[in-house]
């Protein structure tokens, strides 16, 4: 196990042994313990399959919950991103948000050029550090991409002037295995 991976949080939350790190990164330069950007790449491609079921499970959660099992969730796998990068995305879209004109739930992983290490981001909202090495860590990202979602929809709502009516449990429609015979 690298160094980096080694680094716990004094108080043992998990978040804050992510920034420590994140920080332990900035302060050596390196990504795990990795210099070179394909080592680097790597690292991002094993993180992002750690992340994909917690990815997956919070925008389940949003699409049972908010959504009423009424969105479809898709996963891009790593890609490049057009930019000399790569990017993973999960997004999940409904009917009413398409019908809105309002881009889907988004949670990426992503690892710019210029970057020193990967982030996780939503589709409307800024960076977290992506330094995830093992399952453990991946789903002790759980409550970061449940943020990151949630403040996600939070703006694809406003980003409607307010529209609350794309959310169909905001309505009290039932989910489509509850509707009446």
């Amino acid at each position: 196990m690298e160094a980096n991976q080694e680094i716990r949080s004094r108080s043992g939350l998990e978040y804050t042994g992510t920034l420590l790190r994140h920080f332990a990164d900035l302060r050596d330069g390196t990504h795990g313990g990795a210099s070179s950007r394909p080592d680097k790449d790597r690292l991002f491609t094993q993180a992002v399959a750690l992340i994909d079921p917690v990815a997956r499970q919070v925008l389940d959660e949003l699409n049972a919950d908010l959504l009423l099992d009424t969105g479809t969730m898709t996963a891009t796998g790593v890609r490049d991103d057009n930019q000399g990068g790569t990017v993973a995305i999960w997004a999940l879209s409904w009917p009413e948000q398409d019908a809105a004109g309002v881009g889907p739930i988004e949670l990426r992983a992503y690892f710019g050029i210029g970057f020193l290490h990967p982030h996780l981001r939503g589709g409307t909202l800024g960076d977290w550090p992506l330094n995830v090495f093992d399952r453990e860590q991946a789903e002790a990202e759980l409550p970061t991409l449940r943020a990151i979602a949630s403040a996600d929809i939070q703006n694809l709502v406003l980003q409607t002037g307010g529209d609350y009516r794309i959310i169909p449990a905001v309505l009290g429609r039932r989910r489509p295995s509850e509707k009446r015979h």
